[in-house]
């Protein structure tokens, strides 16, 4: 899907979604559904996905609309840096994902940190608040989202992993294996390994 086709989408998606948040009478509802109707029918023609699944996806946004908020935790020893290989494409990424409604960010990244390498860590840094459609212009994603990059060091031995991740270890940061890029860029690596490197550096922004 090329950026405008899903930024326009998106943003009429918010717009139907807000409105209906917010409508009183029937007839602001069937203008708002017709709004969502018509951003499921730019979806479905950009992509694979039919329209009924766009419109069950967006159906369950309520509220105002939001970015939604992905957590990233990098860990390094040296040179290194602790990935995880993901199940879904079997290619490695900083553990991470959505963050959940009622943590706060840095007990998200703690969570997704011990569930997807087994080790208990705690945060030293947030280094970074980036805008995830600045950074991915060849890959729009129906929803907006920022990601939010932390600056980790385990404080505990490693227990089990999660189901959903195959294997986590370290990678020298001049030999990664296959990213798994809509998760992890090399750019995000090499970002935080210039914070571990220089904690005094400014935390980054979009």
């Amino acid at each position: 899907m090329s950026r405008k086709h899903a930024a326009w989408a998106r943003k009429i998606q918010s717009i139907a979604q807000v409105g209906l948040e917010y409508a009183t009478g029937p007839y602001d509802r069937e203008r708002y559904e017709a709004l969502r109707a018509l951003s499921a029918e730019m979806m479905a023609e950009a992509s694979e996905v039919p329209t009924f699944q766009w419109l069950e996806l967006f159906g369950k946004e309520t509220g105002y609309a939001t970015p939604k908020v992905d957590v990233r935790g990098a860990v390094f020893q040296g040179s290194e840096v602790l990935l995880c290989k993901e199940q879904s494409d079997g290619k490695w990424s900083l553990p991470g994902g959505w963050a959940d409604v009622n943590d706060p960010p840095s007990v998200a990244v703690i969570r997704e940190l011990r569930e997807e390498t087994g080790h208990d860590v705690r945060c030293t840094k947030l280094a970074a608040v980036l805008d995830r459609d600045l950074h991915y212009p060849d890959d729009q994603r129906p929803f907006h989202s920022y990601k939010l990059l932390f600056l980790c060091e385990i404080i505990g031995t490693a227990g089990e992993l999660d189901h959903d991740i195959e294997e986590a270890r370290f990678f020298p940061i001049d030999d990664l294996p296959d990213l798994s890029l809509p998760r992890t860029l090399p750019m995000h690596i090499e970002l935080m390994h210039r914070h571990f490197m220089n904690p005094d550096l400014p935390t980054e922004f979009d």
